[in-house]
């Protein structure tokens, strides 16, 4: 019987390291993809439809949500941006994982049309220490900063329908979590009762 994959669905504050955690965990695996976006953007010179983006107009972008084609969408800078369901559906089928990263609220909109959906929330040691982060970036202004540690506080207190909560104090230990969590969330007994059928 040819294993299915699962919908995993990354959250956390700006800072929290969630884009590291989940290349090193990658590389350790060979049954885990991202998710592929649709947008309303134009591509880049340099981007394909289909592996960066899938890129589609307006019109069709509605008809998507339109007929429940979307796992969850957003619309960020005049542009929108989507979860395609038939591409998630076709990974897991294959037998891949799906890693989705995203903000709290596409998350929660996941969450409500596949509640099987795996749902992880990764979160620095402190605020302090998110701070600490954002300050060495060197890519915010402290008003920015001050705007991203508001908002942080804001997800935390949303989300409370995680299934679990990585702390990122060191890249390679979090890491290693993000997988042992996909291991054993295959391990459930729900998904292995065919292993308790007597077939003499």
């Amino acid at each position: 019987m040819k294993k299915k994959g699962k919908l995993v669905v990354i959250s956390g504050p700006s800072g929290a390291g969630k884009s590291t955690v989940v290349f090193k965990a990658l590389g350790e695996r060979d049954d885990v993809c991202f998710s592929i976006s649709a947008t309303t953007r134009k591509p880049r010179p340099n981007e394909v439809d289909g592996r960066e983006y899938f890129f589609v107009d307006l019109e069709r972008f509605q008809e998507m949500i339109d007929n429940n084609e979307l796992l969850e969408h957003a619309e960020y800078v005049a542009n929108r941006y989507g979860t395609p369901r038939a591409y998630v559906e076709q990974k897991i089928a294959e037998g891949m994982n799906v890693i989705l990263d995203i903000e709290v609220q596409g998350a929660r909109q996941v969450y409500e049309k596949m509640p099987e959906a795996i749902m992880i929330f990764v979160v620095p040691p402190s605020i302090d220490e998110l701070r600490n982060r954002l300050e060495k970036r060197g890519t915010d202004t402290p008003r920015a900063i001050e705007a991203r540690l508001i908002r942080a506080r804001q997800e935390y207190a949303e989300a409370t329908f995680y299934d679990y909560i990585i702390v990122n104090d060191d890249a390679d230990t979090a890491a290693d979590e993000l997988s042992a969590i996909i291991t054993a969330e295959h391990c459930v007994a729900a998904d292995r009762m065919e292993y308790l059928k007597d077939t003499d």
